[in-house]
């Protein structure tokens, strides 16, 4: 994935921020090596230690003051001290005026300075989550991903099994669909995986025999979404390749994309399978244990006391005599 430049998060962002450039373009092809933005306001003080001179930094009211505050020749040691770092960029927030000498030692040493007219607190809430999704951890997989009920469905398996004829069918009956055949997963947070489809291919699916259909042409635009959670990894294999066969639910599988844990349900098909469905099934028994209702392990306690009644019936006629 090639580095996040400044240029970049100004072409993208820059409307949404109302941004404009008090440098030019000196500095534009910084990369932005972290996703992170604080103040630098102890370093203006003159303390260096521990400063993340990496991330990007935003000037609020508090800092400007600051530097307003000073004489000339205290500004300049305190400017010097921040601009001596290899800076990827730095923001004024709340469109303040900004010291001379803060834009003439920023272009000496080719370090954009970018002005906001946002306030501080929705500057930072407005950049964050970009920041974020940006630097997120991601990968694309050769899957078919749908919402039915709510739950985000990944199928998975060889070339050609079904798993867009499966999609389809879920989508006839009113369910969603988010990508397929390419699906592209970015990690949120530590255990969320979102997926969503290339923006060529959103909305349209490619059927064999038929070609490409556009879904919300056919099935209306409530039969699509942008992207999706993934929950849930339903496996399609071939029966005579399936091996040995989950029949109680008791031990759950699971599988990992991008170090994410996600449940993992193999259903192997033959003639005759209604995989949508089981498709359908799988995803309600899935809201049932998020809700704490898990029917494997109920009906494994319902057993085990039936199993422990039978015994105690059979220890109690053992020692009867009469």
């Amino acid at each position: 994935m090639p580095p996040l430049l400044v240029r970049d998060l100004l072409a993208q962002k820059g409307e949404s921020l109302q941004l404009e450039r008090l440098t030019g373009d000196v500095g534009l092809d910084r990369a932005i090596p972290v996703p992170e933005i604080s103040s630098p306001g102890l370093v203006l003080a003159g303390f260096t230690k521990r400063f993340a001179a990496r991330r990007l930094h935003a000037l609020g009211e508090t800092e400007i003051a600051y530097l307003k505050s000073l004489d000339p020749a205290k500004r300049r040691r305190s400017l010097e001290a921040f601009l001596s770092y290899e800076l990827p960029c730095v923001f004024v927030t709340k469109s303040q005026q900004v010291p001379r000498e803060l834009v003439a030692m920023a272009k000496a040493r080719k370090i954009p300075v970018l002005r906001s007219k946002l306030k501080t607190a929705e500057f930072y809430r407005r950049i964050t989550p970009y920041l974020a999704e940006m630097f997120a951890p991601s990968t694309t997989v050769h899957a078919s991903l749908a919402d039915v009920y709510g739950v985000g469905l990944l199928f998975t398996g060889r070339s050609g099994i079904g798993k867009s004829e499966c999609v389809l069918d879920l989508v006839e009956r009113g369910h969603r669909l988010v990508a397929d055949d390419v699906v592209h997963i970015t990690q949120r947070g530590t255990d969320v995986l979102i997926g969503r489809a290339h923006e060529l291919s959103y909305r349209y699916m490619e059927i064999r025999g038929v070609g490409l259909v556009d879904v919300s042409a056919l099935f209306g635009i409530h039969s699509v979404r942008q992207q999706k959670r993934i929950e849930v990894v339903v496996e399609l294999t071939e029966w005579e390749k399936a091996g040995e066969v989950e029949r109680t639910g008791l031990d759950g599988k699971t599988t990992g994309i991008l170090g994410v844990e996600l449940p993992l349900v193999s259903v192997p098909l033959n003639p005759g399978k209604n995989i949508t469905v089981i498709s359908e099934v799988v995803a309600m028994n899935h809201l049932l244990r998020y809700s704490g209702v898990d029917a494997a392990q109920a009906f494994n306690a319902r057993l085990l006391k039936r199993l422990a009644e039978q015994r105690e019936l059979r220890e109690y006629l053992s020692e009867d005599y009469e």
